[in-house]
């Protein structure tokens, strides 16, 4: 995903262009002090909303691990049922109301740590996650809590900074947490699994770095990789029919591996790569060049396939109209994360997500519920229903030992066979990465419309 020099770049560009919010729904993207720690006692809904980040990415030189190929799934499937005799009521969750709770629960408390990052970066996830995480915490304790014990959330800021992580990393051990929700980005993470050592699970809220789910540490991920949504990608690219395709890319990371991914993939199911294109992440604002190149083809690419910001996806894809070129735009994840929905030019692209937000599904349910209760939105609306998730993910494995201990909470997670939560079912059945779903979304009237669902198993 994004590394933290580029996404500075480009959460300074979308303040400029008004990319990450708007006047029309009051939202901002700004950053503001935030508290050290909260509990279910002191929610965080006073905290700045923040647009999306994408996540950390995989250090130079270290290889992807490999993935098993997607199946398409019927819109709105997640995949198998949980198969737990005993689960949290999750709809019974979402629908309590704080002002009328039952019994408060008793049992000794399962404390669950959020090791935050509510720096520049981080926060514009990890605000609106923790906020999350602590309105879903109390829903849980107003419907009796977890199997009779009270949830604790722990939420501590790690500043963005490796060290602090560490640190606020042993300050929850030492607080006694059974599980920590890690941030979105790669180093930071490892600073923190370091400390934990394999001896307490981590659950990234946000990040989709295959090298985090690692069940040797008792490293998850919430959500897909960015394998998984490349593979997608190519997948459905070959099943709207479109046979040739031209790439932008850069050496590295996300922006090259990606396009790495997709092109094997693509051409594995008998699509043509024509061409890959270089450009430069968050700086790249002219691409005539390119297009001209793109231009002289034949046969013409049927579709771009790139891990492009949103913004200069807007300005390619207006070039290659101007050239009378006509060749759907196929992106990544990073157009949510870089403001795609606030900004023009991008009406029928289709890019890659985490869920989707179905009108009378659990995430649109649960977000609703917090903006009644709190009287303010919580903007990252996928990675707040992602750290609800992660806290169920744990939850369940909880109920299924009876146990509170760290390593037995831990190995429980990682050999569930399913948790149904609010952006589908979390099956890691023996690994790190929830057989979660790849979306597809398609720009419509300025909003997303589900194109397609596939299954990724590993």
């Amino acid at each position: 995903m994004l590394n933290k020099r580029l996404l500075a770049i480009v959460l300074s560009l979308c303040l400029i262009a008004a990319a990450c919010g708007n006047d029309d729904d009051g939202t901002a993207a700004v950053t503001a002090p935030a508290p050290t720690a909260a509990s279910t006692s002191s929610s965080t809904e006073d905290a700045p909303q923040q647009a999306e980040p994408d996540d950390g990415e995989p250090e130079p030189g270290e290889a992807e691990p490999d993935e098993a190929e997607p199946d398409e799934a019927e819109p709105g499937e997640a995949g198998p049922a949980p198969a737990s005799s005993a689960s949290l009521d999750v709809d019974a969750v979402l629908a309590a109301d704080l002002s009328a709770c039952g019994p408060a629960p008793t049992g000794e408390a399962l404390k669950i740590g959020y090791a935050a990052d509510f720096s520049e970066l981080g926060g514009f996830v990890d605000i609106p996650g923790s906020s999350a995480a602590a309105y879903f915490a109390e829903l849980v304790n107003c419907v009796g809590g977890i199997d009779g014990r009270p949830l604790e959330l722990v939420v501590r800021d790690i500043e963005g900074d490796p060290e602090t992580a560490g640190r606020v990393a042993q300050e929850l051990l030492d607080d006694g947490v059974t599980a920590i929700l890690g941030p979105a980005f790669f180093d930071v993470n490892q600073a923190i699994l370091q400390v934990t050592a394999g001896h307490t699970p981590l659950i990234s809220v946000s990040s989709t770095e295959p090298l985090l789910a690692d069940p040797a540490q008792l490293s998850l991920l919430a959500s897909f990789t960015d394998t998984a949504q490349a593979k997608a990608a190519a997948q459905f690219a070959v099943d709207q029919g479109w046979q040739t395709a031209a790439t932008f890319s850069v050496p590295g990371p996300y922006f090259g591996y990606v396009v790495e991914v997709f092109t094997e993939e693509y051409e594995a199911l008998g699509g043509e790569v024509l061409g890959d294109y270089p450009f430069v992440p968050a700086e790249t604002t002219d691409f005539s060049a390119q297009v001209n190149e793109i231009a002289a083809l034949d046969p013409q690419p049927d579709v771009i396939y790139s891990a492009l910001l949103a913004f200069q996806a807007a300005i390619l894809g207006g070039q290659l109209d101007e050239a009378g070129i006509d060749a759907e735009m196929l992106v990544a994840d990073a157009f949510t994360a870089t403001g795609g929905y606030f900004i023009d030019g991008v009406e029928g692209f289709f890019h890659t997500s985490h869920t989707f937000p179905a009108p009378d599904g659990r995430m649109v349910r649960f977000l609703n519920s917090y903006e009644q209760a709190k009287g303010t939105a919580l903007e990252s609306d996928s990675y707040a229903a992602l750290a609800a998730d992660a806290i169920l993910v744990i939850a369940q494995a909880v109920i299924d030992t009876g146990s509170l201990d760290p390593v037995t909470v831990g190995e429980a997670m990682i050999a569930g066979t399913g948790v149904d939560g609010l952006t589908g079912v979390l099956a890691y059945n023996g690994g790190g990465t929830p057989n979660t779903p790849v979306y597809v979304h398609q720009v419509v009237d300025g909003g997303p419309s589900l194109a397609a669902v596939y299954e990724v198993f590993e």
